[in-house]
């Protein structure tokens, strides 16, 4: 979709070349040969593999706005100025999407302006995230090292779905995982879930001692597509910004020496909402999909309670803000204006959000799914440093989402 045949097959198969797909994750390989220096304090709870696996369609920003309104039968040309203007400033530069012109033409209605499709939405998203949910899985177990009947519980994180029994059921299914398998779901969390999973497998693995927690998010964008319209210039950000895809992650404590590598320690985990912020990422079901509406005040919201939220967790281990430059920072790119007003209030070095910065250009906004991605570039950024270098020892994993709801967990990298 949104590019012509053949550029879409030789790029899609130079990136999957590249990385995989679908793989377990870069860096916990060249980790796992180089060994590990640091170990989890008993008890604690510990990231053991991370992987990731996405749609066939891949997206080159270069192309989509040409595409996109060739799809939509929209010849708008301020709308499309709009959008084009709206590509360069997100800083993406490749995403992937479940969306595709095969689907396009089975379902047509999707491009359609106030049709009720709902149904023809959940139809694909709920088969998508299942499918994305158990290949991440997969190649997350693949790297983590042990069998799969060793997982004791299941967590599974989504926006892009709706139905009963929910994701968590199909996903255990279709991995063939036992039926004892205690499973938890999170719906609708939006960017911030991702790490708001990681805190509830973080709160099970710790008060379930020798359990092994798999953490799967899933997420899709077909469930709020829709063509560009004038009533709605803000679709255009969600156009320009968001991708699809999904993330999986090994969650336990103690882990086994010989076998399991652990990549961080998740120390203290908290979760902050800020009072009457709840229109500021507004989300609406309705006959036509997901309607999503976000304030322009957003980067600003944040700007100005990140400081705050940041120092109770740095105050856990005696951290202040004059040590932001001594620690790493595993941020979910909400968008590059998130990013710059935060590196400009904390007074960061431009490096302490590449992670972040290159997951946004590799593959958008995933939602609850990007923060996988960072993690992963987080561990590819440590490699570049001693064990001694204590710049990347402690650390923060932080993402926003609705409500205004801040999500963060003080952590230690266990990789250099």
């Amino acid at each position: 979709m949104y590019t012509c045949n053949s550029i879409f097959t030789s790029l899609q198969e130079k990136r999957i070349q590249a990385s995989g797909f679908p793989r377990e994750t870069m860096g916990t390989e060249e980790f796992a040969q180089r060994g590990f220096s640091r170990k989890a304090n008993p008890g604690k709870a510990t990231i053991l593999a991370l992987g990731k696996a996405f749609p066939h369609q891949l997206v080159m920003q270069e192309f989509l706005v040409d595409g996109y309104f060739k799809n939509t039968n929209c010849d708008d040309p301020e709308l499309k100025r709009k959008l084009a203007q709206l590509c360069k400033t997100t800083t993406v530069k490749t995403r992937y999407v479940v969306m595709s012109d095969e689907i396009l033409k089975k379902y047509p209605e999707l491009a359609v302006e106030g049709l009720p499709t709902v149904k023809q939405r959940l139809d694909i998203c709920n088969n998508a995230v299942t499918q994305m949910a158990i290949e991440a899985s997969q190649a997350c177990i693949s790297s983590w090292g042990r069998p799969l009947s060793d997982i004791t519980h299941l967590v599974y994180v989504s926006s892009s779905e709706a139905r009963l029994p929910g994701g968590d059921l199909y996903l255990a299914g279709g991995l063939g995982m036992s039926p004892e398998t205690q499973r938890t779901m999170l719906y609708f969390m939006g960017c911030s879930g991702g790490v708001a999973g990681l805190r509830v497998a973080k709160d099970i693995a710790e008060n379930n001692p020798g359990s092994r927690v798999l953490l799967a998010t899933s997420e899709t964008t077909i469930i709020g597509f829709k063509p560009p319209s004038a009533e709605r210039p803000y679709d255009l950000v969600g156009v320009a910004l968001f991708g699809d895809g999904a993330g999986a992650m090994i969650i336990g404590t103690d882990p086994v020496q010989g076998t399991e590598r652990p990549l961080f320690e998740l120390h203290t985990a908290i979760q902050n909402f800020l009072p009457n912020t709840e229109k500021t990422i507004d989300g609406k079901l309705t006959e036509e999909g997901i309607s999503f509406k976000l304030a322009r005040e957003l980067p600003q919201i944040i700007e100005d309670n990140i400081e705050g939220f940041c120092h109770k967790l740095l105050k856990v281990v005696g951290l202040t803000d004059e040590e932001y430059n001594k620690i790493f920072w595993a941020v979910h790119p909400g968008g590059p204006a998130i990013l710059n007003r935060m590196e400009k209030r904390l007074d960061l070095l431009p490096e302490k959000l590449n992670a972040s910065r290159r997951a946004l250009r590799d593959y958008g906004n995933a939602s609850s799914n990007t923060i996988v991605y960072v993690l992963e570039y987080m561990i590819e950024e440590s490699l570049k440093y001693k064990a001694n270098d204590a710049d990347y020892d402690w650390g923060l994993i932080l993402a926003f989402g609705p409500g205004v709801t801040f999500e963060g967990i003080l952590a230690r990298n266990l990789t250099i």
